[in-house]
């Protein structure tokens, strides 16, 4: 299993959101130039996002985006899993019912779903709240300041 560029963007941008978009909206142009991506990219990125509940959308001039919930409210896999879909890491996982027709005689099976079961596990742990407070930290320390 690894992550797109698209996925690891979504958490960047849902971080920027957390920061900047708690109350108000925050165009992409604000996003881009804070997170060095581009709009169009950013807009493939919040489409979903968007689509799954987890950022609100308005148009005009005080337009943008801002999160749909507060950021102890969303955990980095329900992020991930808006952009990724499955984080299973073999195909036969990917749904509820393993239909694979090998399920029974797979050597290798229990490894795969306790895998499975750990990078679920985490990434619904880690909530965007710590992720905030983890990048917020982190620029204290390296002593850059925070952008508005």
């Amino acid at each position: 299993m690894k992550v797109s560029t698209k996925g690891r963007y979504a958490l960047r941008l849902m971080v920027d959101l957390g920061m900047h978009g708690q109350e108000n909206f925050v165009s992409l142009k604000d996003i881009s130039g804070r997170q060095n991506i581009s709009i169009k990219y950013l807009e493939q990125i919040v489409t979903p996002l968007n689509r799954a509940g987890l950022v609100r959308s308005a148009r005009g001039a005080q337009g943008g985006y801002r999160l749909a919930k507060a950021a102890k409210d969303y955990t980095a896999g329900q992020i991930l899993r808006a952009i990724e879909g499955s984080m299973a890491p073999i195909a036969c996982l990917e749904y509820d019912t393993n239909e694979c027709a090998h399920y029974d005689q797979c050597a290798t099976i229990e490894f795969w779903e306790g895998m499975d079961k750990v990078i679920t596990d985490y990434v619904n742990s880690v909530t965007l709240k710590q992720l905030i407070d983890s990048y917020i930290a982190r620029l204290k320390k390296s002593g850059l300041a925070l952008e508005d």
